[in-house]
């Protein structure tokens, strides 16, 4: 069940787009980067999930955070560059991060 509702969450959204799902208290954040899986994906497109996932966490209240380095495993994109950008969207907010290294 909960495939077919990520799935279905996914399919409706663009890319630079976030698809969100409430699971109890949480919220679990999809970052939609590339159209298909099979595709890389784009720094800008990376940006603009980043500041849809921040506007939503502004108006639900998040102030915590905990993610993956996204989009630098298989989809290669730099860690440098994506750190800064994380960095940059969500400065200015008391949103708190928390990366971790799988």
């Amino acid at each position: 069940r909960v495939k077919e509702e990520n799935k279905r969450c996914e399919s409706e959204k663009k890319s630079g787009e976030v698809a969100v799902l409430k699971r109890d208290e949480r919220y679990v954040y999809y970052l939609i980067t590339k159209k298909r899986a099979s595709h890389k994906p784009t720094y800008e497109n990376l940006q603009k999930s980043l500041e849809a996932m921040k506007t939503h966490c502004l108006k639900n209240g998040v102030t915590d955070l905990s993610m993956p380095r996204i989009g630098c495993g298989l989809d290669r994109l730099q860690w440098e560059k994506v750190s800064a950008m994380i960095e940059e969207v969500f400065e200015g907010t008391d949103i708190r991060i928390t990366v971790y290294t799988l």
